[in-house]
């Protein structure tokens, strides 16, 4: 079955994903390259010299099989190890290259981040891979990447350079630079904080022992379910572009009645959520030919446990997800919003939401309103939509708010009688 991008102009797809990129700083106005190959073994790449924030898809680059250029401009200088990776690793489609800070980060320290910090991520991006420097649009850089990508490699961080992935699409290699560069942040952040868990294999492999759901053939949509659609999907997006969840993590649920709920899919880029994608899961099972997230299970026990949640939140906002892959205490009594809008924060062992949905939903309810799942990002719920969604950002504007304390010198909490006094304003009790 043809996919959306299928029919897409190469000039389009690259066009939109360096926007993508530069609009949330993940490279420069000079930085970074991409390009896709054809069937036909026509290069397109983006250009030399060119202001990556004002990108035009006339500004596109062709270069044919035998080497002639067609375009406005110059290729990429960085067009040999593009043609390296492709000659060297014909399954390869298409290329992101860029230097988003968190990458450069381990570029510069000669390291590479472990992606075994999630399981997505291993899944996603697989083993990255390191290229000893080499000088800038040399064969020399180029013959370095291209054996780091014979070897297997998806995502290949350059010694003092960035990071080159690539992928059988262009959306796939940047899900794989956008999760890579996610992987990175979290560790910088949680090495502040503390010693950093990774997976094992066995864990890695654990939410493939969620079985499927039994599927029912739905009826038309209602137009309450149409505009809990709506507004899910508004959220979604808000969250992407809030930098809370990455195109390949996250789950948004909403509540329509006692028995059913709408979920984000499986495999789809969060960014470009619509209505029509959110699967509808009634009396334990999803609707015919859909599939939804992972996380249904849980959203499922949590729902049926409790009556007045009506909205829940899986998502991987850095700062709050450092805290769950280090020891560190993520404690809300840092300033008054903080504390009544997150009270208590509970920690969830790693592989609770896939082995056991009803003993995570235990944990949980309007009075212990978040979750810090263990390398597996948040997890929140609300009354509302809206109510699940500010959480979710005072949660992460908390843990950024911590850490940043911490690098100053240490964090004093809220006194007991201060937490008492918002405890008894508030109607805090349980």
């Amino acid at each position: 079955m043809a996919q959306p991008d299928d029919f897409l102009h190469p000039r389009d797809g690259i066009m939109r994903t360096m926007e993508r990129i530069y609009r949330y700083r993940m490279t420069t106005t000079s930085g970074g390259n991409l390009s896709i190959r054809e069937d036909n073994d026509d290069i397109w790449i983006t250009p030399g010299g060119v202001d990556k924030g004002q990108l035009r898809r006339e500004d596109i680059v062709r270069v044919d099989a035998g080497g002639a250029i067609e375009g406005l401009h110059k290729a990429s200088s960085e067009l040999p190890f593009h043609k390296a990776i492709y000659r060297s690793t014909p399954e390869v489609r298409a290329i992101v290259h860029a230097h988003p800070v968190a990458l450069v980060a381990f570029s510069v320290s000669g390291q590479v981040p472990d992606t075994r910090l999630f399981h997505q991520a291993r899944r996603v991006c697989g083993e990255a891979g390191f290229a000893p420097y080499g000088l800038p649009g040399s064969d020399d850089l180029a013959q370095k990447i291209a054996r780091s990508f014979q070897s297997g490699s998806r995502c290949v961080v350059l010694e003092n350079h960035g990071v080159v992935v690539g992928g059988d699409t262009l959306q796939n290699a940047f899900h794989r630079f956008e999760t890579l560069e996610f992987v990175a942040k979290t560790i910088v952040k949680a090495r502040l904080l503390g010693e950093i868990r990774y997976l094992t294999d066995d864990e890695i492999r654990l939410p493939d022992r969620i079985p499927p759901l039994p599927e029912f053939e739905r009826s038309s949509p209602t137009s309450r379910e149409k505009e809990r659609r709506r507004e899910l999907c508004q959220f979604i997006r808000r969250g992407y572009q809030q930098r809370l969840l990455v195109s390949t993590q996250g789950s948004f649920s909403a509540r329509l009645d006692s028995e059913s709920f709408i979920i984000t899919p499986s495999q789809l880029d969060r960014s470009t959520v619509e209505a029509d994608h959110l699967v509808l899961v009634c009396r334990n099972a999803v609707e015919a030919g859909r599939i939804p997230s992972r996380a249904s299970a849980a959203h499922s026990a949590i729902y049926r446990r409790y009556p007045d949640i009506n909205a829940i939140a899986n998502a991987d906002p850095v700062n709050a997800t450092a805290f769950g892959v280090s020891p560190a205490i993520l404690d809300p009594r840092l300033i008054p919003e903080s504390f009544v809008v997150l009270r208590d924060i509970v920690r969830i062992p790693y592989g609770m939401q896939f082995t056991a949905p009803e003993q995570l939903a235990q944990e949980l309810s309007l009075n212990r309103p978040v979750a810090l799942l263990e390398n597996d990002g948040v997890l929140v719920v609300g009354r509302n939509v809206l109510e699940a969604f500010d959480r979710l950002e005072v949660l992460e504007s908390t843990a950024e708010a911590l850490i940043n304390g911490h690098i100053l010198g240490g964090v004093v909490p809220m006194p007991s009688a201060v937490i008492e006094q918002l405890t008894q304003a508030f109607l805090l009790k349980d």
